[in-house]
């Protein structure tokens, strides 16, 4: 099994202050956080509870105005965490994501995005969302596939091209992407049937972001799940 660096979460500590960059390096993930929001659902009753896992810097809490939530988010990067209970969190932990410091059922969504792609073991992961979600609970998140289309798309041009939004050198690992079938045996095991949705960027908004009349890209869904998927069930 790969190795995450030792240095990844001191990368994403050093990167802090540029969460809310509209052309900064994590750019990108606000435009992933809007689409994974529009798969949460209405609060089911009040007090309802989400959990983001990995929330980083809390891109997700501003799309999630309206939803009736209290949102908690969990993350290893001190720096970040701050940044999300400034963005729309009502609480946070500093946490290993493969070990939740929450207990079973407790809470009505869990998300997890940009993250499974990461971590060594992305299944331990799932396995753990789908542990604090309650039956009836939606799980919504979103990964990079394991295929050679995504490491030329997310590795050698998104990395090296020079471009706003652009990801530091050596960010992603394409040992780390993500298997789709054994992601779905893995929610399925624990009882989440997951759907799979692919992801891109919407062209039009992207031509206009480059030439500076736009400062967000829209995430549109695409038949293929061969790069950037996002994945949504209820358990059961």
């Amino acid at each position: 099994m790969p190795e995450i660096r030792s240095d990844f979460i001191a990368d994403y500590d050093s990167l802090a202050h540029t969460w809310w960059d509209p052309r900064g390096p994590l750019a990108p993930l606000g435009w992933i956080a809007r689409a994974r929001a529009g798969f949460v659902p209405t609060a089911p009753h009040e007090g309802a509870r989400l959990l983001d896992v990995a929330c980083g810097g809390g891109l997700f809490g501003s799309h999630l105005a309206g939803k009736g939530y209290r949102v908690v988010g969990v993350d290893l990067s001190a720096l970040s965490l701050r940044e999300a209970l400034r963005h729309g969190f009502d609480a946070v932990a500093r946490a290993d994501i493969a070990r939740l410091p929450f207990a079973d059922a407790s809470f009505d969504v869990v998300t997890a995005g940009q993250c499974l792609e990461h971590v060594p073991d992305p299944f331990a992961v799932v396995a753990e969302a789908c542990r604090v979600l309650r039956p009836g609970g939606t799980l919504v998140l979103d990964t990079i596939a394991d295929t050679r289309t995504a490491r030329f798309v997310a590795i050698t041009l998104a990395e090296n091209a020079p471009l706003p939004g652009r990801p530091p050198r050596g960010t992603h690992d394409h040992r780390l992407f993500v298997n789709r079938q054994w992601l779905l045996r893995t929610a399925r095991a624990q009882g989440v049937e997951l759907r799979l949705h692919g992801l891109r960027p919407h062209f039009g908004d992207g031509l206009r972001y480059l030439a500076r009349r736009r400062e967000e890209v829209r995430m549109v869904p695409t038949a293929s799940t061969g790069v950037l998927f996002l994945g949504v069930g209820r358990k059961r």
